[in-house]
């Protein structure tokens, strides 16, 4: 007897990337020394997960009565208000905006798949994406159309992106394109003034034939050099196409397992942003029905509360400053060894270029280092290596990839 439908019937069990850390955790905890680049989590150097003190003290501070009841369908207001501000404050979108909470910023990547594409449809992003986005679609019976993310000069490749935009609208009728920038996963490449220049114009383009919808995936936008430099671009592009945000507190406030997140969808047009309200509410009701109430008012009273925002800041830039470490010693030791890999000005992961990732993967578990492989090049989640253990990891890695 079957009960599994055909498409579920040999489902993968397991996270590829979990699968990895386990067995480096079950490793080091034999007593091997083990560097373990695969988990996107801030640890400190003396292994430990980093948190910001800020951020719990916010938590217990949540009555009672507000961690024990339902949040609101769409999110408490004065959460989606916060984030909102947050994020966009100051430029012409926050005015331009509405929001729902969601589990996390996968929450909010999953609403867009689910909202903005029918099935059978194809989400377009780039070559290099967090591998979950397949994943998201293929549970929602859509799919990934992927472009080449560098030319040959190792820039963002505009001319690869309207050349597949341009061929997923003729077939769909319809685009939904995810960009994960500033500090992509799991390149670490954050995008120019000039390039996103570039990408908004392709989009201007893309919507004189289509309707078009942007999601800029900005988890790591706390980590960036720059944070906010994307937005001059897409204030203008909202005038004639739909920008999303997929927002999350996971790794601003290193809250991994409080699964806080927004999706704020922004438009100019003032009845779609109203439709756009109604049909992301009834996305939340018919998947979780209502997020995590005690993390919205802990979130919210981070980003709104003078006293505990310059604490949570103040936090935080530590936090920053310690990647940032990382970052310097890999970039000086990763040059001096000729490893190919794309600018990389910080955010929690770095890629290399291998010609046999998974050969070079092997190589490196037998010395104890465990980094993630894909297509043609190894992922290094920086942001779990103790600074002092980098120059031992580049060292491995010139010598296997």
């Amino acid at each position: 007897m079957k009960y599994l439908t055909a498409r579920n019937a040999d489902r993968a069990g397991d996270d590829p990337i979990f699968a990895l850390n386990r067995e480096a955790a079950r490793r080091r905890a034999a007593g091997e020394r083990i560097i373990n680049a695969t988990l996107g989590a801030l640890f400190e150097d003396d292994g430990r997960l980093a948190v910001m003190p800020s951020v719990i003290e916010a938590l217990r501070s949540v009555e009672p009565e507000r961690v024990a009841g339902y949040a609101p369908i769409a999110g408490a207001p004065d959460f989606l208000e916060a984030v909102i501000g947050d994020l966009l404050g100051g430029t012409p979108l926050a005015a331009q905006a509405v929001a729902v909470a969601t589990p996390g910023g996968t929450g909010a990547l999953r609403h867009a798949v689910s909202t903005f594409l029918d099935r059978g449809q194809h989400l377009v992003t780039p070559s290099f994406h967090w591998g979950p986005y397949g994943t998201i679609c293929d549970e929602q019976e859509r799919a990934v159309t992927t472009f080449e993310m560098f030319d040959s000069n190792g820039h963002f490749n505009a001319d690869a992106l309207a050349s597949v935009l341009a061929s997923t609208a003729a077939r769909q009728g319809r685009l939904l394109l995810f960009l994960n920038d500033p500090c992509n996963n799991p390149t670490g490449y954050s995008m120019s003034d000039a390039e996103w220049a570039e990408v908004a114009s392709v989009l201007v383009d893309a919507g004189a034939r289509v309707p078009v919808v942007l999601l800029c995936d900005v988890a790591y936008m706390a980590f960036a050099r720059e944070p906010r430099a994307l937005l001059k671009h897409l204030a203008p592009l909202a005038e004639t196409a739909l920008v999303l945000f997929a927002w999350t507190a996971s790794k601003t406030f290193t809250q991994y397992g409080l699964r806080v997140g927004a999706l704020v969808a922004c438009t100019a047009d003032d009845a779609e942003r109203s439709q756009v309200q109604r049909a992301l509410s009834f996305a939340c009701r018919g998947t979780w029905s209502n997020c995590n109430a005690a993390g919205q008012a802990a979130i919210e009273r981070c980003i709104t509360d003078p006293a505990l925002r310059a604490k949570t800041d103040a936090e935080r830039s530590r936090l920053t400053g310690l990647l940032d470490a990382r970052v310097r010693a890999f970039n000086a030791a990763a040059q001096a060894a000729g490893l190919r890999y794309p600018r990389y000005d910080g955010g929690f992961f770095v890629t290399v270029f291998a010609g046999d990732a998974a050969a070079a993967h092997e190589k490196l578990k037998a010395r104890g280092v465990y980094t993630v492989p894909q297509a043609g090049a190894l992922r290094i989640a920086l942001c779990s290596v103790a600074e002092a253990d980098v120059p031992s990891l580049v060292q491995a890695l010139a010598e296997s990839v």
